[in-house]
This record gives C-alpha cells, structure tokens and sequence, in this order.
C-alpha cells in the first residue's frame, strides 16, 4: 500500500478504493449521513462507540473492553491503515484518532474536509452498508499517554504547557456555564474549533494555521493540552496541531471535569 501522509485529499483517497492496498475507510458522520451516501467500503462507527458516556466526565476514554468490541468490529490489526472522516469538519475524526493514539496504534491518515470536501469533488458514494472483516483484538489504553488533572496543575506550575481551549467564548468567558464551575484554566488561549476550519474550501483544515495560531499565542514552543467540554470539538484541534508538528495532547476529562471538581483553579 502507497504512505499515505496524516492528512491526505479526496484526490489521494479515490485511486485506492476497492483495490488490493485499500486502507480501513471509518465513517463517523451521523447514522443518517452515513445512510444516505458515504465512501465506497467506509465503516460506520458511531462515535458514542469512543466515550465512556458516564457522568461527569462522559467524553473520558471508552473502558477498554469497549474499545476491543469497536476494533474487533473494524478488524483492526497492527498493520492497519486508517483513513478517518466526518460530516462535521474534523471533531471525531480528530477523537477517533486521539483514540488510536491511545492505544498505540500509529498507522492513520484523516481525510482532508472528510464527507464535505468528497461530496464538493462529487467523488462516487454508495449507501451499501458492509461489515469489515472482524478479528479479535485486545488493545492496551496506555496510561502514560493520558492527560489527567494532576498532569495539567503541573504543567501551569512549572510553565511547561499551554492549553488550547477549543470551546465557543461564551464558555470560556463563563458566560455560558455547563458545569458547577464557569470560565477556563489559568492560562488558557480560546481558539473556537471552527476557527481552524477554511469555510470556502470545504472545511479542510486552513492553510495558514500555523500563522493563525501564532497570532493567538500558540507557537509550538511548548507542550500544548487542548480540551473542551468533552474532547469531541478539541478532537480537532488536537489533530490540526498534530498535523502542525506540535507537541499536543489531548485532555479528555475536558472542561466537564475540570469544571465539576471541588479543586482545580478557574479563571473568568
């Protein structure tokens, strides 16, 4: 199978579907998207599939035997390649990749724009549903690889972080609260997730994101955490910063945990 690089084009996708070396297509637009015309070969996973959906944290990592049930389902092996897409511009596609990164699975690409951009391109889609080729697998969630409160209290005290805080600014002003507590982590930059998304071109990630968030503050100078309210928005702007070379995390007790512990430090 040709390398395919993290972010790949409608373009780049298309020659290699139904044949030999074509990569594990994973659709998560909603079931009715999905239904009404996607990838050839694409497997739909609803993304509930990638969260533990339990108060009051539900957007942490699904349980481990959650994950085995979705990547048995996908037939997912060491060597897999991943191609990843949406219908929303990036946020569970950037999650469902976060997720792999979890696991340690390395091999994945995101599809440029995702349903948007391949339906602008009237690139061919079908409403065939078909199973993968299911193969059990036990994957690992390695805890070293999960951003928890402690990590992030540590990283304000000894300034080796910035946390990119992908929700609206009526969040993070506290203006509007969904959580005991209103407003945002020391610290914080606001950069609203759509933010970095090119409207005139398909929700494709712009261009010049690099730039745009230099101008916000976020240069890649440091290890970089970004959250929202349950890490499905900054499952964006976790990959955009991958796709950038930063050094990025991604907190998944997001602002639902933050916001509703007796002890971590808000600012408004």
């Amino acid at each position: 199978m040709p390398t395919l690089p993290l972010i790949v084009e409608p373009a780049e996708l298309l020659p290699l579907l139904g044949g030999p070396d074509a990569p594990l297509i994973v659709d998560l637009s909603s079931e009715a998207n999905y239904r009404r015309g996607h990838i050839p070969g694409a497997a739909h996973v609803p993304p509930q599939m990638l969260l533990c959906n339990r108060p009051p944290a539900p957007g942490r990592i699904a349980p481990v035997e959650q994950l085995n049930r979705l990547f048995t389902y996908l037939g997912l092996s060491p060597d897999t390649h991943l191609v990843v897409y949406d219908d929303e511009g990036g946020g569970w596609a950037g999650r469902f990749i976060w997720t792999l990164d979890m696991i340690g699975h390395q091999h994945y690409s995101y599809l440029n724009g995702g349903l948007h951009a391949w339906l602008n391109e009237e690139l061919p889609v079908t409403e065939a549903v078909e199973d993968p080729n299911t193969t059990p697998i036990d994957v690992e969630i390695n805890p070293k690889n999960l951003i928890e409160i402690p990590d992030i209290l540590a990283g304000l005290e000894n300034n080796s972080i910035q946390v990119l805080d992908a929700r609206n600014p009526a969040e993070y002003n506290g203006e509007k609260v969904l959580a005991q507590k209103a407003g945002h982590i020391p610290g914080a930059i606001n950069v609203e997730w759509t933010e970095l998304m090119d409207r005139q071109n398909s929700l494709r990630i712009r261009a010049d994101a690099r730039e745009y968030l230099a101008e916000r503050g976020i240069t890649g100078d440091k290890t970089i955490i970004t959250h929202c309210q349950s890490h499905h928005r900054s499952g964006f702007t976790y990959l955009v910063g991958k796709s950038l070379g930063f050094d990025i995390k991604g907190y998944h007790g997001s602002w639902s945990e933050w916001g509703n512990h007796p002890d971590t430090p808000v600012e408004v």
